[in-house]
C-alpha cells in the first residue's frame, strides 16, 4: 500500500467556521475522513496533518521525503508567499498536487499568485471540498500511470 500525504496550512482548522461564503461549511476533520475513505479505496494509506506554522510543514515534507509516494497540499495563505514551502514542495521529490477551496484566480490580485504552484505537479482551485478528492484520484493515477481515458476503453 502506497503512503501519500494530505497536509493543510495555517486556517484551515478552523474550515466550515471561517468565512463560509467564501471557503464553504465543510469542516477539515469531514474533508479527512472523506480522504481516509477515498484513499482506502484506492489503495493508498493516507497520512493527514494541518499546521498553522511553515516551518512544521516543511519538517513532515522532508520527514516524508522516503516513506510517502506523494501529496495532496492546501497550503493556505503560504502558498503566495512562501519560498520556503515552495522550494519543500519541490525538493519533496514526488508528486504533488496543490488544491485550494475557493477559486485564487478570481480573488485578490496578491492571491493569484501561487510560488508552491510553480513546485507543484498539478493544482485544483475552485471547487471547494470536491478539489480535494479530485486531487487524491489524480494523484493515484499519476503514482500508478493510469491513464483518464484508460476508462474510457
Amino acid at each position: 500500500m502506497s503512503r501519500v500525504l494530505l497536509l493543510n496550512g495555517p486556517n484551515l482548522g478552523t474550515l466550515g467556521q471561517r468565512e463560509p461564503e467564501v471557503y464553504g461549511t465543510t469542516t477539515l476533520a469531514e474533508i479527512e475522513a472523506v480522504m481516509q475513505r477515498r484513499a482506502g479505496g484506492l489503495g493508498l494509506e493516507l497520512r493527514t496533518a494541518q499546521s498553522n506554522h511553515e516551518g512544521e510543514l516543511v519538517d513532515i515534507l522532508e520527514a516524508e521525503r522516503a516513506q510517502a509516494y506523494g501529496c495532496v497540499i492546501n497550503p493556505g495563505g503560504l502558498a503566495h508567499t512562501s519560498v520556503v514551502l515552495a522550494d519543500a514542495v519541490r525538493s519533496f521529490g514526488h508528486p504533488v498536487i496543490e488544491v485550494h477551496l475557493s477559486n485564487i484566480h478570481a480573488r485578490e490580485p496578491y492571491r493569484r499568485v501561487s510560488l508552491c504552484a510553480e513546485a507543484a505537479t498539478a493544482t485544483v482551485s475552485g471547487l471547494g471540498a470536491w478539489g480535494y478528492v479530485l486531487a487524491l484520484d489524480a494523484l493515484a493515477r499519476i503514482l500508478t500511470g493510469v491513464s483518464v481515458l484508460e476508462d474510457e476503453a
